[in-house]
Parts: C-alpha cells; structure tokens; sequence
C-alpha cells in the first residue's frame, strides 16, 4: 500500500520530533536536578505546589524564578521583582539577535513558540547546531524546546511535593552545583578552536570582576557584550560570522 503525503509528513515530523528528544538529553538532566531545587525552595518561601508548576510553566526561567523566589521569601514587591526578573532576562536579546536570522522560514506562531521556549540552554543547544548543520525542521527544534520545558516542569513539580511533605536539603545532596556544572558541560559543547577559548575565559573573567566590583544582573549582560565585541574584532580579515545564513 502507497502512503499518501500526509502519513509521509507525519511520519517525518515525528521522526524529527524525536531527535530533538535526544539532542535535549544533556538538558533534561540538568533540568530536572535544578527544577527540583527550584520547587523545594518556591514551598519554602511559601508557594503551592500549583503556584510552583503554574511558574515553571508560565515563566520558564529557571535564574529568574530562582531569584524571584527568594525575593518573595523576604517580602519584596512586585516592582522589585518584576524589576530584578527583566534585568536577569535582558540577555535574551542577544540571544534573539543570534537566533533570528536562521528562523525566517517559520511562520508567525511558530516563532512565538519558539522564542516563548527559548533558555540559556536550549540557545547553547541550537546556536551550536545552527553553525555545524545548519537549520533543521522545526519539529525538530520544538522536540528540543519541550522536551527541556518538560523535565523543568516535572522537576518542579517533584521539588514543590518534597518541600511540602518531606525535608530535603538540597545542599546536602548537591543539587545546587547541577545547573553551573550544566553551564559548564554546554559550554565544551560550543567551544571548536581556539578563539572560542580565548573568548570564553575573557568573558569569565570580566563577569568575574564585574560581580566583585559590585554589580548586580548587568554584570552578565556587560561581560557577554564586551567579549563577543572582542570575538568579531579578532576574527580574521574576510571570515564570515558565525550567524550568517
């Protein structure tokens, strides 16, 4: 029996679908880890187990549901913490300003999804397989992004019940070192010569003295912009940037 286009279509975008799962593999497991310590430390400033998911799900932002959970916890307000959580996110524009030139081919809602789902993770995840393969089908890079956004919400979920019914010490165990140690892991994943060494410990250290210097959130924004700017100043003369397309 001949299929028709549409199984073929199917068929294809479940297969793509499926990749996406396993290139969001080394994600999830850092995920759930660091959704669970998010989850025990949203009941212990006295969220619900519902209030906990409803934020993972909503929100999506691990540092930034982090840090607002521990401003709840000393009884800040709303602008200060809507406030805190911009300035913490202010990095995705450069992240967007990355991505965007290689997802012309999606229509509208698409792109909406895509960027709702986009973290710090998934951007190391797609960035370092839009320079070596290119960009695949968009089923492939939504099994990517919800598949990460899942093991986040069920991390959470499983966090929030501990902190309500159980005592867990999430430093006794060390699942506070699960999200830089993933950070870490990502960050090998990207490097490919030199230059991205050079890059990568410059900007370390300027995030380094920024945040002993004194400054807050922008600290991460500054040292991001400054070595990037370093990056293409010390890119050979006539090498295209990494994000052409």
């Amino acid at each position: 029996m001949v299929e028709d286009a549409g199984d073929i279509d199917v068929k294809e975008s479940s297969n793509q679908a499926l990749i996406g799962m396993v290139r969001a593999v080394p994600i999830m497991l850092g995920y759930l880890p660091i959704g669970l310590a998010f989850g025990v430390l949203a009941s212990t400033a006295g969220l619900s187990i519902y209030s906990a998911v409803a934020m993972s799900v909503f929100v999506f932002a691990g540092s930034s549901q982090l840090i607002s959970v521990g401003l709840i916890d000393t009884g800040a307000g709303v602008a200060a913490i809507t406030m805190t959580v911009f300035l913490v996110n202010l990095r995705h524009m450069l992240m967007s300003a990355y991505l965007a030139p290689h997802l012309g081919r999606m229509n509208t809602w698409q792109q909406v999804l895509f960027s709702y789902e986009i973290t710090d993770e998934s951007f190391a995840v797609h960035s370092a397989y839009f320079r070596r393969q290119g960009v695949p089908a968009p089923a492939q890079l939504f099994g990517v992004n919800m598949s990460a956004h899942l093991a986040w919400i069920i991390g959470t979920f499983l966090g929030a019940w501990l902190g309500v019914y159980l005592t867990f010490d999430i430093e006794a165990y060390g699942v506070d070192y699960a999200l830089p140690s993933m950070f870490i892991a990502l960050l090998v994943m990207q490097i490919e010569k030199k230059d991205h060494v050079v890059i990568a410990v410059l900007a370390a250290f300027l995030g380094l003295i920024f945040y002993l210097a004194g400054m807050s959130q922008l600290y991460i924004i500054l040292a991001t912009v400054i070595a990037a700017t370093v990056g293409v100043l010390i890119k050979p003369a006539g090498q295209q940037p990494d994000n052409t397309s």
